[in-house]
C-alpha cells in the first residue's frame, strides 16, 4: 500500500507489528497514547514522531504544592425541600467526591449562592451558614425549594479520571492546573520549553487539547451527571471573575453558571452575559496558546491540536481560532457529521481518528470490533466524498487490536478507499448543486456540524430525530453553511443560499426560542421565500408561542402545532397525497423518530405527504414563488437521506438538478469530481447491490457492487 496520510498509535513492545502494520496500512506516522511510550527502536524506524502533550496534568507534584490553582468549577447542589425538620443541604451529596471539593478557601459569602428554587430569590448571606459541606438554613420557607452554588476544586483531571474508569488506570489522579494564574502560565511554559528539549525525536506535538475540559460532571456513583461538550465552566476562577469585571463592568454570580441547574447547556439560548463569558475566555485561551504554539515552532517542530477534550477558548469555528497558529487539527469521526466537524475547519490541515478506540470496552475476548467499525465507517466515507481530511488514523492501545486479525483486514481496506478519495480527487471539489443550504439557529457558524451534540457521537433520545438531518447531509451533494439569526439581522440571507433549514425542539437554541418573535427576522425570511426561496423545518421550527400561534411561518411550512389553547377550534381532515416528487423513492414507511403530534394543515393551498394519528408528519407548500417543507423528525437512514435530498432540491425548485450523477438505487451514492474527470460509485450497506446511476450528460451505467465497496471510474469511459 502506498504510504503516507495514516497516523497509527504504538507502544512499547509492538516494534514487529508496527513494522508490519507500516507495509499492510501504508503507515507514515506513529503516535503515543495516554499510557503509552515509543521505544527508541520505534524513535528509529524513519516515521514522522506525534508525541501526545497535555500541560495542564503534565506536571502533578508541582499542582499538589500549588493547590490554589487548581481548575475550579461551580455546581448546584441537588434541590431541598425545607420541612420542618428538614433545613440542611449536603452540598456534595449528589456529585463524585474523587473528582471535587468545595473552595472554601474563599470568602463563600461573596462567592456562592443559596437561592430559593421555589420564588427564585437568592437568600441573604445572613441567612445561612456552612460548616463540613452542610448549608444550614437559618430562615427558610416551609416546603419551597432551595439549592446551593458554590465554587469546588477539580481534584481529578476529567480525562484521567475517564481512562481509569474505561481502562482500569491505577496511577495516581492527575490534577487541572489553571492557567489563569500567572504562576502557573509560567510554569507551564518551563515545563513545555523542557519537555520539548527532551523530545528531539518528535516532529509533532499534539495537544490534548489545551487548558480547560468541556463540562463534564459526574454523580456520586462516578457515572456521568452532566456533559456540555461546549461548555465554559472550567474556566472559571476567582481571579478570572475579577478579570471579567475588570474588562465588562459588571461581575458575574454564581446562578451566570449554574443557570438553574443548566450550566448553560448549548440547547437553551444563551444569556449576553454568557455569551460575554465565552468571548472572554477566548480571547485569553487564544493567545495563550499560542505562545505555546509558537514555542514548538522555535523548537523546530509542528503543533497540532486534539478536537475533543481542553477545547473550551480554542473552538475551531471560533472567530480566535486562526491566531493561535496552529498546523492541523486532529479530531475523533464517530460518523458523517463529526467527519464533516473536522474537514471544515478552516487550517492547513485536518485528520480523522476513527473510531473504535482500541479500548478494552470494545476489543475484549469475544468483541467484535470489526461490527463496531463498519457502520462507522460507511457514515465517514460519505462525508469524505464530500470534504475529505487530510490523514486519518486511530487511537488507543495497538497490543489489543492486533488480537483481532480480521480487523486488521477490515482496516487495510479502509485505509486503501481513503488513500483512494485522495489519488482519485486530486484536492479538487466534488460536483455539487447550484445553490447552497444553510442551517438556521441560534448559534449559527460557532457550531458548525455541532448541532444537537451532547457528546461525542453518542446516542440521545431526544436528539437523534434531528442530528440524523445533519448526517445525511454530510454526505449529499451540497455547500452547506451555518447561520445565525444575528446574521439575518445584521446581513440579511446571502444570495448565493437556495434553501434555508431550521430544526429542533420548541424553545431551544436549535429551533431558535423567542428570535421567532422578532419581527425583522419572520419579515426577512418571508420575504425571502416569497421571493423564491425554500425553507424546510423539522421538528418544532419557527417555534415560538407569540401572538397566538407556535409555529411564526406556519404560512410558509403549510402546517401548525396544536398546543391546546386552540384545542375548541375545529381542524380540518386530510387526505395525503399519494404522489409527490419527495416521495417517489420510499419503500418503506418513513421513519419520524421521536416525531411530533397534533400537527395540522393550517394552510389551505398546502400538501400533506404523510399523516398518523391525525397529525402531519410531511407536508408541502407553496409561498409566493418559494416552497415550504415540513417534516416531523428525521433519524439518519438511507431512505431518510434520500427523502431530504429531494425535498431540498424541490424546495429549490431545482428538481432537474437531483439526477446528475444519481443514483436510482438509493442504497448506493455517486460523487463525481469533474476536475479530475473521476467519479466513484459507493455501496453504502454491507449487502450486494445493483443500479444504475444518470450522469449529467444524460449516459446511464449499470453497476453490480460488492458489500461497502465504492469503485471509481473516468467519466470518458
Amino acid at each position: 500500500m502506498d504510504k503516507g496520510r495514516f497516523t497509527l498509535p504504538g507502544e512499547t513492545g509492538m516494534e514487529e507489528v508496527i513494522a508490519d502494520l507500516v507495509e499492510r496500512w501504508g503507515v507514515d506516522a506513529v503516535r503515543d497514547s495516554d499510557g503509552t511510550s515509543l521505544s527508541q527502536d520505534i524513535l528509529d524506524m524513519g516515521l514522522q514522531i506525534y508525541s501526545t502533550l497535555c500541560l495542564v496534568r503534565e506536571d502533578n507534584e508541582w499542582a499538589k504544592q500549588h493547590p490554589q490553582y487548581r481548575q475550579q468549577i461551580y455546581l448546584m447542589s441537588a434541590p431541598l425541600i425545607v420541612t420542618s425538620k428538614v433545613k440542611t443541604i449536603d452540598i456534595m451529596a449528589d456529585f463524585f467526591a474523587d473528582q471535587f471539593v468545595p473552595n472554601t478557601d474563599v470568602d463563600i459569602k461573596k462567592y456562592w449562592q443559596v437561592v430559593n428554587r421555589t420564588t427564585g430569590e437568592i437568600v441573604p448571606s445572613a441567612h445561612w451558614s456552612y460548616a463540613e459541606g452542610i448549608v444550614t438554613l437559618e430562615q427558610a420557607e416551609q416546603f419551597h425549594k432551595y439549592t446551593v452554588s458554590f465554587l469546588a476544586y477539580q481534584i481529578w483531571e476529567p480525562v484521567s479520571m475517564y481512562n481509569h474508569i474505561t481502562n482500569n488506570w491505577t496511577e495516581e489522579h492527575r490534577l487541572p492546573l489553571d492557567v489563569r494564574y500567572s504562576e502557573a502560565q509560567e510554569h507551564v511554559l518551563k515545563v513545555l520549553k523542557d519537555w520539548l528539549a527532551k523530545h528531539p525525536k518528535t516532529d509533532i506535538v499534539r495537544f490534548t487539547t489545551f487548558f480547560y475540559n468541556f463540562d463534564l460532571i459526574f454523580n456520586k456513583e462516578g457515572k456521568e451527571k452532566q456533559v456540555n461538550w461546549f461548555g465554559y465552566l472550567s474556566c472559571v476562577s476567582p481571579l478570572a471573575l475579577d478579570q471579567f469585571e475588570q474588562a465588562y463592568g459588571y461581575r458575574l454570580t454564581a446562578e451566570d453558571f449554574v443557570d438553574q441547574g443548566r450550566y448553560n447547556t448549548p440547547f437553551k439560548n444563551p444569556t449576553p452575559r454568557y455569551l460575554d463569558w465565552m468571548e472572554f475566555n477566548q480571547k485569553f485561551i487564544a493567545g495563550y496558546a499560542k505562545q505555546c504554539v509558537d514555542m514548538v515552532h522555535d523548537f523546530g517542530k509542528k503543533a497540532i491540536m486534539f478536537f475533543g477534550d481542553h477545547w473550551a477558548g480554542t473552538e475551531p469555528y471560533g472567530k480566535y481560532f486562526s491566531e493561535i497558529g496552529l498546523d492541523a487539527v486532529v479530531g475523533a469521526a464517530g460518523d458523517g457529521v463529526t467527519t464533516r466537524m473536522i474537514a471544515d475547519i478552516p487550517i492547513k490541515d485536518t485528520e480523522a481518528r476513527f473510531y473504535p478506540y482500541f479500548f478494552p470496552d470494545v476489543f475484549f475476548e469475544g468483541g467484535d470490533p470489526v461490527g463496531e467499525s463498519m457502520p462507522i465507517w460507511i457514515k465517514c466515507r460519505r462525508a469524505l466524498m464530500r470534504k475529505s481530511v487530510g490523514r486519518m488514523g486511530y487511537g488507543g492501545y495497538l497490543s489489543l487490536a492486533y488480537q483481532f486479525p480480521d480487523f486488521i483486514d477490515h482496516v487495510t481496506e479502509i485505509a486503501t478507499q481513503f488513500k483512494g478519495i485522495h489519488a482519485n480527487a486530486e484536492g479538487t471539489q466534488p460536483y455539487k448543486a447550484s445553490f447552497k443550504v444553510a442551517i438556521l439557529n441560534t448559534w449559527g457558524y460557532i457550531r458548525s456540524w455541532q448541532t444537537h451534540q451532547v457528546a461525542h457521537s453518542l446516542w440521545n433520545q431526544r436528539c437523534y430525530s434531528y442530528i440524523g438531518a445533519l448526517e445525511s447531509l454530510a454526505g449529499l451533494p451540497f455547500d452547506i453553511e451555518f447561520i445565525s439569526f444575528d446574521d439575518i439581522r445584521q446581513h440579511g440571507i446571502d444570495p448565493s443560499i437556495g434553501v434555508i433549514i431550521n430544526a429542533g425542539d420548541v424553545h431551544t437554541s436549535w429551533s431558535g426560542g423567542d428570535h421567532w418573535s422578532d419581527p425583522k427576522v419572520v419579515s426577512s425570511i418571508r420575504e425571502w421565500v416569497h421571493q423564491g426561496g425554500g425553507f424546510i423545518g423539522i421538528g418544532d421550527p419557527t417555534a415560538y408561542e407569540h401572538q397566538g400561534v407556535l409555529f411564526q411561518l406556519a404560512d410558509i411550512l403549510g402546517v401548525q402545532k396544536e398546543m391546546g389553547f386552540t384545542a375548541s377550534v375545529n381542524k380540518p381532515k386530510v387526505t395525503p397525497v399519494k404522489e409527490h416528487f419527495i416521495t417517489e423513492d420510499l419503500e418503506d414507511d418513513i421513519d419520524y423518530g421521536e416525531g411530533m403530534t397534533m400537527i395540522y394543515q393550517a394552510e389551505a393551498g398546502a400538501e400533506v405527504l404523510d399523516v398518523h394519528h391525525n397529525s402531519c408528519n410531511l407536508a408541502v407548500n407553496s409561498f409566493g414563488q418559494g416552497r415550504g417543507v415540513y417534516i416531523a423528525g428525521l433519524p439518519y437512514s438511507i431512505q431518510n437521506t434520500r427523502l431530504l435530498s429531494r425535498a431540498i432540491f424541490w424546495a429549490a425548485h431545482q428538481e432537474e438538478q437531483l439526477y446528475s450523477w444519481f443514483s436510482v438505487n438509493p442504497n448506493v451514492e455517486c460523487h463525481a469530481y469533474p476536475e479530475t474527470g473521476r467519479y466513484c460509485a459507493v455501496n453504502n450497506t454491507s449487502e450486494t447491490q445493483k443500479t444504475t446511476i444518470l450522469m449529467e450528460n444524460d449516459l446511464r451505467l449499470e453497476l453490480e457492487l460488492n458489500g461497502m465497496e465504492s469503485v471509481w471510474m473516468d467519466m470518458n469511459m
